[in-house]
């Protein structure tokens, strides 16, 4: 919340993005800010805003409370329609059905979308989809490998946190897909050794942006208790980089200039 930033500091917009009502708060109150919301996220947030202008009824589905459902909904709060899952479909209604379209959240299941995709197009059967897919691809990868764990787990852990949308779809996924046991953990601590009980296998996993440090807590904490035999799961290659925010690509800029003035 910008009203409980003291006025003159800095503020940094996390990657879930925030509803353009936010940034004009800060910009009254005269905040500093980083804007550190993903690309991903604001090609979305893009999409709303032209949609909106050609007059569509959006029909944006994720999940009710999360801060990227916000922050999108906010980009265009009279066009936007939330739909939390196939449940909600039969009580959605449009102004016109020939201009609807569906947008989502980007760290859904993508399992999970698509069958609520599928109940708005019998529905809606002239329903637009957005010009590309608006899922995640790290949350995509992540999914397609947990499926890959889960063939062979007997328990899947999943290093992410409680709040994370991506983290606990992918423990949702890895049970979809036939793994006995999930879990979902914050650190290496909250592992419980009960669960391991009978495993010969164990899967291990992360949420999209959990630091590789909690990763190896948890393949430390396994080798400990005789899991140190360490097989790697691939089933994508990641070549996508973001560049800084433009705020810190600016103030390493001057920097440099500095230095280089010396």
């Amino acid at each position: 919340v910008t009203a409980e930033v003291p006025e003159g500091s800095i503020v940094m917009f996390s990657a879930h993005g925030v509803a353009p009502t936010v940034h004009a708060e800060a910009a009254e109150r005269r905040l500093a800010t980083i804007d550190a919301t993903c690309p991903l996220v604001t090609k979305v947030h893009k999409e709303a805003v032209r949609y909106a202008k050609e007059d569509y009824d959006i029909l944006l589905i994720g999940h009710e409370g999360h801060e990227e459902v916000i922050g999108t909904s906010g980009e265009a709060p009279d066009h936007i329609t939330l739909v939390d899952g196939p449940e909600d479909v039969a009580d959605v209604t449009v102004r016109d059905e020939s201009k609807v379209v569906w947008l989502s959240q980007t760290t859904l299941s993508v399992d999970e979308t698509m069958e609520t995709v599928d109940a708005l197009k019998k529905k809606f059967p002239q329903l637009l989809s957005p010009p590309s897919d608006d899922i995640c691809y790290a949350t995509q990868n992540r999914q397609i490998a947990v499926k890959k764990l889960a063939e062979d787990a007997e328990l899947v852990i999943v290093v992410g946190s409680k709040n994370s949308s991506n983290s606990i779809r992918m423990v949702e996924v890895a049970l979809d897909a036939g793994a006995p046991a999930a879990h979902l953990v914050d650190f290496a601590e909250e592992i419980d050794e009960a669960w391991l009980e009978g495993v010969t296998t164990v899967g291990l996993t992360s949420g999209a942006s959990v630091p590789d440090v909690l990763v190896d807590g948890v393949l430390e904490w396994l080798a400990q208790r005789g899991y140190g035999d360490v097989e790697t799961v691939k089933t994508a290659e990641e070549s996508i980089t973001f560049s800084l925010p433009k705020e810190l690509r600016r103030d390493l800029r001057a920097e440099a200039a500095a230095l280089s003035a010396q």
